[in-house]
């Protein structure tokens, strides 16, 4: 399969105080020297714990913010800051962010939102723009489209808001959509809707995403191939059964311990997470689990390589996990 987006040792550090009061400084590598690739038509998953730098990833791609090193290729084309391709990454490449009330602009009409890209852009004339609208609309499911068109966000529930942040992804017939946390801020009733929708754009327009997500559930609902990130690193790549029924990382392991069953049968029965109260270490040192992992050896004290384990499968670890 062909590959749509190429990111290679992307890196970005940020400078903070130690304290309120300290003017010493620490730094945080929030994304160190990640790579991976996108296929067209494939959903890829980037999961991980809050921090763990999936956001990041996502804002450095679009360039909204700079990577201190790495590239970035869309279409075969390296992406610059001051690329001439960087508008035609920003058009084909959309996001849907997190949160669905703070995504869009309350005092704007939906009709304003949702064309925002396409005047951005300049596509289309006016009236092209307004049908353009209309069928974004009618392919998220908001009806009647003509009615929501002139709608306020206030009028509408989350669930529905959220399809608005989706429909304005859609409008300009992107290639890649970027999708952060898409149903986390969504009732438990919408989310499987939400997801379902978004799994059948992806069938019907051959669109590829990269889903960022903490909920290894719907990751595996929706994805094709899974990179887990912990600091800023990525530390397991593979087919997404493959990782999550057989993973080879003890952090992978962890994050899976933690998913609570639905077996009523099984409420009490006490389920142990392989993880450890976090050591006072330095975390940049040598493998960024070694403080918390309870497999841990000397030679943790060593950056462990990204290497395979498998067919389509690689991992960063020094210890054999089954």
């Amino acid at each position: 399969m062909e590959e749509i987006l190429s990111v290679q040792n992307l890196t970005k550090y940020f400078v903070t105080k130690k304290g309120i009061f300290s003017s010493s400084e620490k730094i945080i590598k929030a994304v160190d020297g990640i790579s991976f690739s996108l296929k067209k038509g494939e959903v890829f998953v980037l999961a991980g714990e809050s921090g763990s730098g999936k956001t990041t990833t996502a804002r450095l791609i679009l360039r909204a913010i700079e990577p201190d090193s790495g590239t970035v290729f869309f279409d075969d084309v390296e992406i610059g800051k001051q690329s001439k391709n960087l508008d035609k990454l920003r058009m084909q490449c959309q996001i849907i962010h997190q949160d669905p009330y703070a995504a869009i602009n309350p005092r704007m009409k939906i009709s304003d939102i949702i064309m925002e890209p396409l005047e951005i852009h300049k596509i289309g004339t006016r009236q092209e723009r307004k049908k353009m609208v209309i069928d974004a609309l009618q392919e998220v499911r908001l009806e009647p489209a003509e009615e929501i068109y002139d709608k306020y966000p206030h009028m509408l529930s989350g669930g529905q808001r959220q399809r608005i942040v989706l429909a304005r992804a859609l409008v300009t017939k992107p290639k890649v959509i970027i999708a952060d946390e898409p149903v986390s801020m969504l009732d438990v009733s919408v989310r499987a809707e939400v997801l379902e929708l978004m799994r059948e754009l992806q069938e019907k327009h051959g669109i590829s995403y990269i889903y960022i997500t903490h909920d290894l559930s719907t990751a595996r609902y929706l994805g094709q191939r899974i990179a887990i990130m912990y600091l800023g690193k990525i530390v397991e790549v593979g087919p997404i059964d493959e990782v999550l029924l057989h993973p080879r990382h003890p952090y992978t392991q962890a994050l899976i311990d933690a998913i609570s069953e639905a077996d009523p049968e099984n409420l009490n029965r006490y389920k142990e997470i392989r993880i450890n109260e976090p050591l006072d270490a330095d975390v940049y040192q040598g493998c960024r689990f070694r403080s918390r992992c309870p497999y841990a050896i000397e030679k943790c004290k060593d950056e462990p390589p990204l290497d395979e384990v498998g067919k389509d499968r690689l991992a960063a670890c020094f210890v054999k996990i089954d």
